[in-house]
């Protein structure tokens, strides 16, 4: 009896990989190129600022700003990352989050000391002083940029994240009078990011009702969302601050803060690697372009493998659509009782072709977080593994760990 067809796709991502260990990271350059191809046009005309946590991956991010000139500058999830990145050669670096720990602090204003370009985000007073302490240890003149939430609130509803207290000119007001007695530190900038439309799928499969009760929510915060920024920055500059740059965006809302005319800077990441949750958005589909292989170690049953390991489930709140899903072969599917496990993954479906010891080929719900797990990504670019780049945790570098 003739064995059933497998995917070119699948026979090509099997045909580079055959002599690789599994389990393993994938990384398809072609589509990594359509991608950065994709959010540069989504962009009109502004840089992008890469967001690390979206890769977690020194020579990911390397490749994706040799692609364009557009893509300007890394925006960090830690300020430890950025001292460290700021070591290997890279430069005009954001922290995104605010910290208040010394030495993560100091490992900052030291590299700034030296010359290198380090903003640090502030939200509170008490993040300014821990600032100043450090810059003034190291005589460093250390840029901060203020972080404006961008959360929306509606009756009985807070559509958004729970992120910065700064919302209002009063807030506004009140870091400026902080900075007065920090004066190492200078303001230079405002980061806007609107999570609830970056972040958040309009267009998920079997949600029908709840997809028009989203896209409904966005639409109402969109112009809410832009008078909020705009009204910073304007109050910003009254105050004689400026001139500002000023960061908004995310993979899921270009197109939309592109058209803020204040607006000087995009933020993304995880469209580059196009992961599950990017399925679920109405206006754009990055395409697969990463995820992780795993070996098949069972024949359990007709119609049914199961999968060596597998177990590398997204964060945030928990749900279905948090779990990794088979891509290739096409037709497989995670078992509801056992779903992705930390040793095996059983499937259902198109099982005939597989044979024990055959790659299974998965997606990730999130970008970054597949980098927690594999030392390195195994590049490739047509029929051929044309870069190995170790993760972070490749380099032995472990910043929320």
């Amino acid at each position: 009896m003739p064995q059933p067809a497998l995917p070119p796709d699948y026979l090509r991502y099997r045909d580079a990989l055959q002599h690789e260990r599994l389990p393993l990271a994938w990384l398809d350059l072609d589509r990594f190129h359509n991608n950065a191809r994709s959010l540069l046009a989504r962009s009109g005309q502004l840089p992008i600022r890469l967001a690390t946590k979206s890769l977690r991956c020194r020579g990911a991010l390397a490749y994706a700003m040799a692609l364009d000139k557009r893509f300007q500058g890394l925006l960090c999830y830690h300020a430890a990352e950025a001292a460290w990145l700021s070591g290997q050669g890279f430069n005009d670096l954001v922290v995104a989050y605010p910290t208040l720990v010394r030495q993560d602090l100091e490992a900052v204003t030291q590299r700034t000391a030296a010359g290198a370009r380090i903003v640090l985000m502030v939200d509170h007073p008490d993040q300014l002083q821990a600032a100043e302490r450090a810059a003034t240890k190291f005589g460093a003149r250390q840029p901060v940029w203020l972080d404006l939430d961008c959360s929306v609130a509606f009756p009985g509803l807070w559509f958004g994240v729970y992120r910065s207290p700064l919302r209002e000119r009063k807030d506004l007001e009140r870091m400026a009078k902080a900075l007065e007695s920090c004066p190492h530190l200078f303001l230079e900038g405002l980061m806007g990011y609107e999570a609830q439309i970056a972040g958040v799928g309009d267009a998920a499969a079997g949600k029908t009702i709840m997809n028009a009760v989203i896209r409904g929510l966005k639409g109402l915060s969109l112009t809410r969302i832009a008078d909020r920024r705009g009204a910073a920055v304007e109050h910003l500059k009254a105050m004689g601050f400026g001139p500002l740059r000023v960061n908004g965006g995310g993979t899921g809302s270009l197109e939309t803060t592109q058209k803020e005319p204040w607006i000087t800077e995009l933020a993304a990441g995880s469209g580059l690697f196009g992961p599950l949750l990017f399925d679920a958005y109405q206006q754009f589909k990055p395409e697969p372009a990463a995820g992780f292989a795993l070996e098949v170690c069972r024949i359990p049953g007709p119609g049914m493998v199961t999968c060596l390991g597998g177990g590398y489930i997204a964060t945030g709140a928990a749900g279905p659509e948090k779990q990794p899903r088979p891509y290739l072969p096409a037709g497989l599917s995670l078992v509801p009782r056992e779903m992705a496990g930390e040793v095996q993954t059983p499937l259902r479906g198109a099982t005939e072709a597989l044979r024990p010891g055959d790659p299974v080929f998965f997606r990730h719900a999130k970008a970054g977080e597949l980098s927690e797990h594999f030392l390195e990504f195994i590049a490739i670019s047509g029929h051929l593994i044309t870069e190995r780049w170790p993760t972070y945790r490749g380099e032995a570098q472990c910043f929320l760990g």
